[in-house]
């Protein structure tokens, strides 16, 4: 079976709740060998760290830039101490999630990007790969990653990427792949499921982001919703059938795609490498 890295996941979402082990053990039946799951404030740090060591998967520490409204200056020296006192933690893969998001109304600009640029210069600190959230905002982030790259390149995914082409080959440039989930799944996503299908295969990851960004066949309309179909919740699981997809649009197998993304997000998160190794679980659904 096609083993899959979710190399963005939320497993510690309350959409999930008591049903999250069951949930994470499906998915592993599906063939999800790891999921990596990132923090979003200091409130989660704990969190995230003790349900990866639980569920054998991984876990990234930073502040989300919509939740750098309430965040305070002292949370990026508790990040900063954090990554200090988890440096031996062969589960801490990467930080994030950072970045930045221009589509939510109502941010503060200015602070997101302070907040940004200091994440990625304790990236750089703390040797870390990023996983940067890049909404609306991709020329703005990549002006951070060329100020603070130190004449080196980047470790890092940029995190349900929707730029252009153009923008994507910047990205690739300054050494990020690129984060594919259930928004390629859609046929109106006319130049996503373009990037998807010609990118060269090196640079992608595949992930969900769950429990957010539905496949389309879990996505209900406001109408839809209006006349009382529930919003259907993503999850780790649905990884092989979003792969799918994208292994149709490249015209390649499953597995092909499968080895290549797994091997991709290896290569930018190094630690997944023994983690992996370890990963072998068997499948528990109820």
């Amino acid at each position: 079976m096609a083993a899959f890295v979710d190399t963005h996941c939320h497993l510690d979402a309350p959409e999930f709740g008591a049903e999250m082990p069951v949930i994470r053990a499906r998915a592993a039946e599906r063939g999800v060998a790891m999921c990596v799951i990132p923090a979003v404030a200091v409130f989660n740090f704990a969190t995230v760290r003790e349900l990866a060591h639980a569920q054998g998967d991984a876990y990234a520490l930073g502040i989300h830039p919509l939740c750098t409204g309430e965040a305070k200056d002292a949370d990026l020296d508790a990040l900063d101490a954090e990554l200090t006192a988890r440096r031996d933690d062969p589960r801490l893969v990467a930080v994030g999630e950072i970045g930045l998001d221009y589509f939510v109304e109502g941010l503060d600009g200015d602070k997101q990007e302070r907040f940004f640029h200091t994440q990625l210069q304790l990236a750089r600190k703390h040797g870390l790969p990023i996983l940067i959230h890049v909404r609306r905002s991709v020329d703005k982030v990549l002006k951070h990653l060329r100020q603070t790259a130190g004449g080196q390149p980047w470790r890092g995914i940029a995190h349900a990427f929707n730029g252009s082409e153009q923008q994507a080959q910047a990205c690739i440039a300054l050494g990020l792949r690129l984060g594919f989930g259930g928004a390629v799944t859609f046929e109106r996503a006319l130049q996503l499921r373009r990037l998807a299908g010609t990118l060269p295969l090196e640079s992608i990851v595949m992930e969900t982001d769950a429990p957010d960004i539905q496949p389309h066949w879990l996505y209900r309309t406001q109408e839809q919703r209006a006349a009382g179909e529930p919003q259907g919740r993503n999850e780790p699981g649905e990884l092989p059938r979003i792969a799918e997809v994208v292994a149709g649009l490249r015209g390649i197998g499953i597995e092909e795609l499968a080895r290549a993304t797994t091997r991709n997000a290896i290569e930018t998160l190094p630690k997944l490498e023994s983690l992996m190794a370890l990963s072998e679980r068997p499948p528990q659904v109820a």
